[in-house]
């Protein structure tokens, strides 16, 4: 329900939530660690509602000044939030489906003229396959430990796994790094299996011709894409593109989490880019939903085949893992949501679950979570009333 009614109480908090195991070193930066900060502001409405969801506390002004402002200055039934307030997103997101009863994924799904399933289940890779091996010399020993990883994820449920390389980058000589990230990505294909969707992410810690070296040593690895191989180049994507068909690969290439380059759907449209992952916190939910409606009008007069696939990033807030699922079925091609497990204490996401590498979304209003009062209040930082 999209009307004038205001909003009378803004909240902020942070909340500390832990993953399973610590996270290590990728390409570039060291250790990630066990622990996740989940930033949240919730608002209140005259009316007694209320929403919730990730947004930073920093521009305090701009939290202050949401205070008395009715919803539909906040929120556009044909497009989403508006651009003025998608600092803070989330949170109206939730709040207008709270107040319409529904989930999120159907007013985005009707913003971007998409079909709403009854039931939602959307794709999901294990992203924790970090460099958790630095510490061991061998190389046997190292791959040990990475498969006990993806293993353990296997029986977590995941069907799709992404494994961090470019460990020559920083952390390791060149050779030795690049032949043990080769080494951990056969064993893990062994590990999980030649139906299970595999991906690689080097963070921008390779060059051209280390790719294509990695690329050609795991060519029976069959992997789905390889992400960041390095920073964003037409004139290298185009190469990696001709290189891949000359030597009977198609491997697709994915970007766009990091500082992406405005130029990345053009790039994508040319060809080079089969991908696309902008970051849903960062890039944001609403502008994903205008990125989804381009590509579909682009791909309306193009080979289905060339479609470029959208699998928005997240990492280390907990809740996007939720809040990816939402914009599945609003784009058109949705390819995985990115799956970084973790429990918050004052989170309550048991409506979700895993099973065979599927996420079966809960049919609840706005994000199917729930948010406990209590740890929220202990935490609280912020708070705004008219």
């Amino acid at each position: 329900m999209i009307d004038n009614t205001r909003i009378v109480r803004v909240e902020g908090s942070v909340l500390e939530g832990s993953r399973p195991r610590t996270a290590g070193c990728n390409a570039r930066l060291p250790s990630h660690g066990s622990r996740v900060n989940v930033p949240i502001v919730r608002l209140t409405a005259e009316d007694g509602a209320t929403g919730f969801g990730f947004c930073p506390q920093g521009d305090l002004r701009r939290l202050q000044s949401l205070v008395g402002q009715p919803l539909d200055a906040l929120f556009v039934r044909e497009t989403g939030v508006a651009e003025r307030w998608r600092a803070c997103e989330y949170p109206i997101w939730d709040l207008v489906a709270q107040r319409a009863g529904a989930p999120v994924y159907e007013l985005a799904a009707m913003v971007n003229g998409c079909p709403t399933p009854e039931r939602l289940s959307v794709p999901c890779y294990d992203t924790s396959l970090y460099f958790d091996d630095l510490h061991l010399q061998s190389t046997p020993d190292a791959v040990a430990c990475m498969v006990a990883e993806a293993i353990s994820g296997y029986e977590s449920g995941h069907r799709a796994f992404k494994i961090k390389v470019g460990r020559g980058a920083r952390h390791m000589p060149l050779q030795e790094g690049m032949e043990r990230d080769i080494a951990i990505i056969r064993a893990v294909r062994e590990a999980v299996g030649s139906d299970c969707p595999l991906m690689i992410d080097a963070n921008n810690g390779y060059n051209l011709n280390l790719a294509k070296q990695v690329l050609l040593a795991t060519a029976d690895c069959k992997l789905f894409w390889i992400e960041e191989a390095f920073h964003e180049d037409p004139v290298l994507y185009r190469d990696l593109k001709e290189w891949q068909a000359a030597n009977g690969l198609s491997v697709l290439i994915a970007d766009g989490e990091g500082e992406a380059s405005t130029r990345l759907v053009d790039w994508a449209k040319e060809g080079m880019i089969d991908v696309i992952q902008y970051d849903i916190f960062g890039y944001g939910f609403t502008r994903w939903l205008e990125t989804g409606r381009q590509l579909d009008q682009w791909a309306a007069s193009r080979d289905a085949a060339r479609r470029v696939r959208p699998a928005p990033h997240h990492y280390g807030c907990h809740i996007g893992n939720y809040a990816a699922c939402h914009l599945a079925p609003a784009l058109t091609g949705f390819t995985f949501a990115e799956w970084d497990e973790a429990a918050t204490p004052g989170i309550d996401a048991s409506a979700y679950s895993i099973q065979d590498g599927i996420v079966h979304v809960p049919n609840l209003p706005g994000f199917g979570l729930a948010l406990d009062d209590r740890a929220f209040m202990a935490a609280r930082k912020v708070a705004y009333e008219l």
